[in-house]
């Protein structure tokens, strides 16, 4: 017989197989919603104390070094092997496991009952990890014994929460100046990886990844919330309804947060960015005089890239984009906008006449809107009161898209109609 016959764990691992198919022979249609309920509760305990066992196991595996039976590098890795789980779950499994044989017994105790999960677990050792050797060990004894009890009704999102705060439970004379410290840490740590990459894929997107401190990232994520508000965009009808309920903007919140951060850069004010090389920070967009009167030639920017004739005449109407509007012969017709711009007093006037958005069946209110001329500068307008209007980001972008035709209604409402 080999070694691991001779031991009753092999008994009791058999039993289970035996016990576990007797229970897919069952059969479950007499079996009614509150006794499902409580044998799902069951068999997750039951499953909890076998992860229990199997975590106990894996310390004992890295004592008697099991990985030197196949010439594995490690535990971890014999394990990932072994059963087909990731190497990053393995060396975290078997790093769980070693704390809580070495370390903490009331862990332990509350794993072998089912009352913690496996989940659970890690959780609570990352907590008591993350206090470091400056707290007593009779304070980590009753904060293992806290973030024990709190598995009762608290998953293992909850006790990562609790667990960077347990200290104000269980010491708070000590707590206030731990998380202080930790916290300094953690911002230290988070300034040395900020980082942002991006990349053209040729076909007109750029895709890029960030890291920034949670600090920052909560910001940021609360400036594209305000502007992706799912309401600010919901169409009541029209020609360019997109599908949203009476609830708001059908488009998930990944596309709404996409479109904001798109909007957000074109918001940014030249005054609030520092000179580059000399120059203002200010995008140029060089087009010809036909393309600013409705023709079909590209613009360029100043970055070297190109857009549509559509888009350039809606950025000519921002209040951060230079147009520079070149003649026939190439000559400089206009540069700059400082004319063209409304004024804080006119914008205020058309706040109180428009009241927002004046696209046919839009709700955006005004701080969401973006002032435009009816009357093209090209044609002769003027920045005015009288022929000026609200429209929404988005719908200042159809205003001077070629593909919409535009009608005033009675109401004085813009009404979009896509050109067939």
């Amino acid at each position: 017989m080999t070694e691991t016959a001779l031991h009753p764990l092999a008994g009791v691992a058999a039993r289970l197989h035996a016990d576990l198919d007797d229970g897919f022979d069952l059969g479950l249609l007499t079996l009614g919603s509150a006794a499902t309920g409580a044998a799902l509760v069951e068999l997750e305990r039951a499953a909890n104390r076998l992860s229990a066992l199997q975590s106990r196991l894996l310390a004992h595996a890295v004592e008697v070094r099991v990985e030197e039976e196949t010439g594995a590098p490690s535990t971890a890795v014999w394990f990932a092997n072994a059963t087909q789980v990731t190497r990053a779950e393995a060396h975290r499994r078997v790093r769980t496991a070693i704390a809580v044989d070495e370390q903490y017994d009331a862990l332990a105790t509350g794993c072998a009952s089912g009352e913690v999960s496996p989940s659970q677990a890690e959780a609570v050792v990352r907590a008591l990890d993350d206090l470091g050797g400056a707290i007593s060990a009779e304070v980590r004894a009753d904060a293992e014994r806290a973030l024990v009890g709190f598995a009762v009704d608290h998953d293992a999102k909850d006790l990562r929460v609790l667990g960077r705060r347990i200290l104000d439970v269980v010491a708070p004379a000590v707590g206030e100046a731990h998380e202080a410290e930790v916290l300094a840490r953690e911002e230290r740590e988070a300034a040395a990886k900020v980082r942002l990459t991006m990349r053209e894929d040729g076909h007109g997107s750029v895709h890029g990844r960030f890291t920034m401190p949670e600090m920052h990232g909560a910001m940021f994520a609360k400036m594209l919330d305000a502007i992706a508000s799912p309401r600010r965009d919901h169409l009541r009808g029209g020609a360019d309804h997109d599908a949203a309920d009476d609830t708001g903007d059908a488009r998930p919140s990944w596309a709404r947060r996409g479109q904001a951060f798109v909007e957000l850069i074109e918001r940014m004010r030249d005054a609030d960015l520092p000179d580059a090389a000399g120059a203002g920070a200010t995008v140029v967009v060089t087009m010809q005089v036909a393309t600013l009167t409705g023709g079909l030639a590209a613009a360029s920017l100043d970055t070297g890239h190109r857009i549509s004739p559509g888009e350039a005449r809606r950025l000519a109407c921002g209040a951060d984009l230079v147009p520079a509007v070149l003649g026939s012969k190439s000559e400089v017709l206009d540069l700059g906008r400082s004319a063209r711009l409304h004024s804080k007093p006119q914008r205020i006037a058309m706040i109180l006449r428009d009241g927002g958005c004046t696209a046919d069946g839009c709700d955006a209110p005004p701080h969401r809107c973006e002032a435009h001329h009816e009357d093209p500068w090209s044609r002769g307008g003027r920045t005015s009161v009288a022929r000026g209007r609200l429209l929404c980001w988005r719908h200042h972008r159809v205003a001077h898209d070629p593909t919409y035709l535009t009608e005033t209604l009675g109401t004085g409402k813009l009404r979009f109609t896509r050109r067939n």
